[in-house]
């Protein structure tokens, strides 16, 4: 069978690199987005020596207005041919709301929201028309819920988790599927970068590989959901939200998201 590509987006750390390394040991191609070209050196390197298959790298800043197109053109013009797309590149932010830095919650909605949906409606019509590929949006089991001191982080999350549904009904009858992969809060950079490594909700950490691991097979199989990173009582109590009050569930996201020192 020819080794596909995999388009990864945030594929220099945590859930997305360790994606890129289980796609490369299936030997698969890559192509690795991220804002760090010497990481994006580093990474390609390591990963084509251990695993011998081809890597490009794309330095680019998905939380920029329109980055999006600029990839999507970039890479055809080199003729790059994707037959996986990952949106794993994301960002969260902690404080209320009226608090934040405004620039920081518009760059953190272009990059979780905006540039992802540039990408999957791109990719998308690609995979249309050839009727092969498969698209794996990385969100969170925070979509599942409002989130109060990350209210854009969560919000930013039940926006990918409502689209990549209503795609998924879209395209029901292609060979092309979407997985939406909801980790548990995962061990990686996006702890300390967000901003929320001393509160409870982020106390206790999932295993990156094991999440990229569920996530990826997820996508093969053509599951559209994967909640990952949970023990199995952590799991029926995250099938037990829609049945809290909106009043509880709210002061209960409120208590485990304020700060210890609070």
């Amino acid at each position: 069978m020819t080794p596909k590509t995999a388009l990864i987006t945030g594929g220099t750390c945590g859930i997305g690199l360790e994606i890129a390394k289980i796609h490369a040991a299936s030997g698969g191609d890559l192509v690795i987005v991220a804002r760090n070209l010497t990481v994006l050196k580093e990474v390609k390197s390591k990963l084509e020596s251990e695993f011998k298959i081809n890597i490009h790298i794309f330095q680019i800043d998905l939380s920029k207005s329109d980055a999006g197109t600029k990839l999507y053109a970039d890479i055809k013009e080199q003729g790059i041919e994707i037959d996986y797309l990952i949106n794993n590149a994301g960002i969260g932010g902690y404080g209320y709301f009226q608090e934040r830095k405004w620039s920081e919650d518009v760059a953190m909605m272009q990059l979780n929201m905006i540039s992802l949906t540039e990408l999957t409606r791109l990719f998308l019509s690609d995979f249309i028309n050839k009727n092969s590929g498969k698209i794996l949006n990385v969100s969170s089991s925070a979509g599942l819920m409002p989130g109060p001191l990350q209210a854009v982080y969560f919000a930013t999350k039940a926006y990918v988790n409502s689209l990549s549904y209503a795609i998924s009904q879209e395209i029901e009858n292609s060979s092309v599927t979407m997985t939406v992969l909801m980790p548990a809060p995962t061990k990686t950079d996006f702890v300390a970068k967000s901003g929320v490594g001393d509160i409870k909700m982020f106390s206790d950490l999932a295993d990156p590989f094991f999440v990229a691991k569920e996530g990826y097979e997820g996508m093969i199989a053509g599951q559209l959901k994967v909640i990952s990173g949970y023990t199995f009582w952590q799991k029926i109590r995250i099938k037990l939200i829609p049945f809290i009050s909106l009043k509880l569930l709210l002061q209960m996201i409120y208590k485990n998201s304020k700060r210890t020192i609070d």
